[in-house]
């Protein structure tokens, strides 16, 4: 006999839409990041992020959004015809359903990249995505959330990126970077803040040191500037 005790507030919802999202938007763009760069690519923004960096420029990504369940999500992704798709945010991994939706983009035979915060846990992200995950600087205000343990779950392809906005966080993301074990394959990310570091300052400080990380600018920003859906 099934159980008549009462249940949590909120757990039938949660049972009844176990293959759904809130989803900011869904957009075709050119990847403006990591090694796909330049690339058109569907932008799969999720609703919701723990965290607050200052210099944050999806802020609207925070909240409200629409509930889509994956069968939705993944017709509007078909619907822009290419195969390079992109789970952004926000903070996808916020979300449980985020993995399912990138093991179901996976089998579909999408291209799939999840660009995370690095405050989350990677472990359970099926390894034929490419991750790209943030190190939080000082100068996010947000270094305290940096889940060191993901290093460990990087796979050949994945990126580990810093967002630099001053020569403070060039000079502590250098030092996290000497001693740091990687598994071969991985590459490391410098990207100057768009609007506190100008690029060719970030570039004569790595050349300057030999540093051997691959400098990245922020393509979409230069093509679109900061505008919602590029």
């Amino acid at each position: 006999m099934a159980s008549l005790a009462p249940q949590p507030a909120g757990a039938e919802k949660a049972s009844a839409e176990p293959d759904a999202l809130r989803i900011t938007e869904i957009f075709l763009s050119i990847q403006g990041e990591s090694t796909t760069v330049g690339l058109p690519t569907v932008f799969v923004r999720t609703t919701g992020c723990p965290l607050r960096c200052q210099y944050c420029d999806t802020a609207y990504a925070f909240s409200g959004g629409e509930r889509m369940t994956l069968d939705a999500i993944l017709a509007k992704v078909d619907s822009h015809g290419v195969r390079h798709v992109t789970v952004t945010g926000g903070e996808p991994l916020a979300q449980p359903a985020t993995l399912t939706l990138m093991r179901r983009l996976c089998d579909a035979g999408y291209q799939v990249s999840l660009e995370t915060s690095g405050a989350l846990d990677i472990a359970a992200v099926d390894p034929r995505v490419m991750q790209v995950v943030d190190i939080k600087t000082p100068a996010s205000k947000e270094e305290a959330r940096n889940l060191w343990s993901n290093l460990a779950h990087l796979r050949a392809g994945d990126q580990l990126k810093f967002v630099l906005c001053d020569r403070a966080d060039y000079e502590w993301s250098r030092a996290k970077l000497t001693g740091m074990k990687l598994a071969p394959g991985v590459e490391v990310l410098f990207s100057p803040s768009f609007e506190t570091l100008p690029g060719r300052t970030l570039a004569e400080w790595i050349l300057a040191d030999r540093l051997g990380v691959r400098m990245q600018v922020q393509l979409h920003k230069v093509l679109w500037g900061n505008e919602p859906g590029r």
